[in-house]
């Protein structure tokens, strides 16, 4: 059974743009790799070593690419704005502190940019939740309860 891939659609576009980039890079990679050989003895050549791997490294990513873009989902934007699902924009707040993230697939999680993976542990205490609820978040470094105030 294939794994399916879910993407908002912003995230599909950088995934995208993400792999012309490194297509577009393959040339050069190439360029560096027979520059390098023209320097001597492939077995002590440190050059030549480095730029095989990033050309390793960049076809890689190509490939992990390609195959989330053969299985993806790209998820629709919520049909109810009042309960949060996958794509939803989410609002928090506790005496202190407000939080914005994003619900988004496991391949375009940012937990710093505030894109919060469904299957993450504040993912799936947010799914299913309407505004006005409370949740706790947990992070390793501490527990805070939250009210939800919007969902967008």
């Amino acid at each position: 059974m294939k794994k399916l891939y879910r993407l908002t659609p912003s995230g599909l576009e950088e995934l995208k743009a993400e792999l012309a980039k490194l297509i577009a890079a393959r040339p050069v990679l190439a360029e560096a790799i027979r520059v390098a050989r023209e320097l001597g003895d492939l077995s002590e050549n440190d050059e030549y070593r480095s730029s095989r791997s990033e050309q390793e490294r960049n076809e890689a990513r190509i490939a992990e690419i390609e195959n989330i873009l053969l299985n993806v989902e790209v998820i629709k934007k919520p049909h109810d704005s009042h309960v949060i699902a996958l794509g939803s924009f989410v609002k928090l707040k506790n005496n202190k502190l407000m939080k914005e993230f994003q619900i988004v697939g496991t391949v375009e999680a940012d937990p710093l940019n505030g894109k919060i993976s469904d299957e993450s542990p504040i993912g799936m205490e947010l799914i299913g939740k309407k505004i006005g609820d409370k949740v706790v978040i947990k992070t390793p470094n501490e527990t805070i309860d939250y009210e939800i105030v919007t969902i967008d």
